[in-house]
């Protein structure tokens, strides 16, 4: 569940960087899928690092 948030989070603040880049289209949606597949990493790292606490 933290992966898909931090898939999400991550997709919006790629979106939001180009854009104040003043990016076109094309390149919202890359910045936006280079930042959920690090967002996807993150919070596959933290959901395995919870689920190993308890």
């Amino acid at each position: 569940m933290i992966a898909i948030a931090g898939m999400i989070l991550g997709g919006v603040i790629g979106w939001f960087r180009a854009s104040r880049r003043g990016g076109a289209t094309l390149d919202k949606l890359q910045w936006a899928g280079a930042h959920l597949v690090l967002g996807a990493v993150v919070g596959l790292f933290l959901t395995i690092l919870a689920e190993r606490m308890l």
